[in-house]
């Protein structure tokens, strides 16, 4: 069992038998009152975004997450199959599981997989990816007075923002949580 004051940011608890992971923490004391935390919680099912405020006496369920480590082989679409490297059992999942994490797939990564109740309810993506520039728009000389960003197109398809610098054949890093560019490999 959580106390309000556990729920930093990231961590993962059950409300009416759903787990949720806390995106955002704010705690407000009230003198004798004791205090109150406000939190916004993502549902890792449905993926909804919920304010919730708890009171210093209230307790909160732990939610019986785990990761299960996979190597990505490739998708038709539709499904997404995935490898247990211990194993080597093969399994698939439907787009709308695999969801926003599907542009930045490439075959052969690692990565984790969160359960819940035995069912795959989360992709987990590292938080930076380094990604190849397959097509980048050429720049027009003299075009640099200020900090000119262009479409970069990566070697999973998905389409970044990306400084005038940048050209096809670089390796950048990528925010998996925002999709925004970081910084070019050196």
């Amino acid at each position: 069992m959580y106390q309000p004051t556990d729920l930093k940011k990231g961590a993962v608890c059950q409300i009416d038998g759903q787990p949720y992971r806390v995106i955002d923490y704010n705690q407000k004391v009230m003198g004798r009152g004791g205090s109150i935390v406000n939190v916004k919680l993502k549902n890792l099912i449905n993926g909804s975004v919920i304010p919730k405020t708890f009171k210093g006496q209230d307790k909160i369920e732990t939610a019986q997450v785990s990761g299960r480590e996979v190597q990505y082989l490739y998708n038709d679409g539709a499904t997404f199959f995935f490898m247990d490297p211990a194993t080597f059992e093969q399994f698939e999942l439907a787009a709308d599981v695999v969801d926003e994490a599907a542009d930045y797939l490439k075959e052969g990564d690692t990565l984790t997989l969160q359960m819940f109740d035995g069912k795959v309810i989360n992709v987990e993506l590292p938080k930076n990816l380094f990604l190849t520039v397959t097509y980048a728009e050429e720049v027009v000389k003299g075009d640099t007075t200020s900090s000119v960003l262009k479409d970069a197109t990566l070697e999973t398809g998905k389409v970044v923002k990306v400084p005038s610098f940048i050209k096809t054949g670089d390796i950048v890093s990528v925010d998996t949580a925002t999709g925004e560019y970081r910084e070019r490999k050196k």
